[in-house]
């Protein structure tokens, strides 16, 4: 399914008002095709996966190969990401502040409490990593390769950005993702998320537990000039969903109310 819902809480009043530049949102979906595990993809692929014609994506991966921002292989027929994609990558990262905030504590936090730390944001019905230590039984860290996708529906990083949506941007999501999990046990998936919202408005976190034998907590951080951001704990554990909310909940948003402090003051 094409990825239509794109950043829908950003857009604030004052803008939308000039007219949308349909080529580049075009090659942007292109490059948006391209996901970990599909290094290289044709043009069969990248029409299927954008909803585009293939005359069209043909034309825009043309124009991309120019910009550097495409490569063709010649052997594959196909295309993969230019050395660009990563440069700019690294630009994001460098010039946040939030990452520059976040990370030392999150790491501090991780090793303190022997924990999964993360920290994510939201784009289309996914969310990306854009940090996230790993710790493991040797007493030492690794981390989660940035740029890492994982389904907003299932997961407390996405449940908790969910609850921050305004009540019309939630009610498309929500289409979106009925769309997306007809028939595999929508009925129950959409408890679960509206469990999670309240979770969020009334105690500030949700909890989900999404792979065997994993509890993860997860809270929403706003910040000025920023999309919203989301940190999130998690332990590899048998104990049960409660146990470890009740272990967790306060490392958590206290290192939520440490990040957010240190962003008001401008450190």
């Amino acid at each position: 399914m094409p990825n239509s819902i794109v950043n829908i809480e950003r857009i604030k009043p004052g803008q939308g008002k000039a007219t949308p530049n349909r080529s580049l949102e075009r090659g942007i979906a292109v490059l948006r095709a391209f996901r970990a595990g599909s290094s290289m993809l044709g043009n069969s692929e990248i029409a299927e996966r954008t909803g585009l014609s293939r005359s069209t994506v043909s034309r825009l991966t043309q124009s991309l190969i120019e910009t550097g921002m495409l490569e063709y292989v010649p052997q594959f027929r196909a295309y993969r990401l230019g050395v660009p994609i990563l440069g700019m990558a690294h630009a994001m990262r460098d010039g946040s502040q939030i990452l520059r905030v976040a990370v030392p504590r999150m790491a501090e936090v991780a090793m303190r409490h022997k924990i999964n730390v993360g920290l994510a944001v939201a784009e289309g019905d996914e969310m990306i990593y854009l940090e996230s230590f790993r710790y493991n039984r040797r007493q030492s860290l690794r981390t989660v390769v940035s740029g890492q996708r994982i389904p907003m529906a299932l997961t407390s990083l996405g449940r908790a950005h969910l609850a921050t949506l305004s009540p019309e941007a939630f009610s498309t999501m929500m289409r979106v993702m009925a769309d997306k999990n007809r028939g595999r046990g929508w009925g129950a998936l959409r408890r679960e998320i509206d469990a999670a919202v309240c979770s969020v408005h009334e105690k500030g976190y949700c909890v989900a537990s999404w792979q065997p034998q994993v509890v993860a907590m997860a809270t929403p951080m706003r910040f000025d000039e920023y999309a919203v951001h989301v940190l999130n704990v998690s332990v590899s554990t048998q104990q049960d969903a409660g146990a470890v909310e009740e272990a967790l909940a306060k490392p958590l948003m206290e290192l939520a109310a440490a990040i957010q402090a240190r962003m008001v003051r401008g450190e």
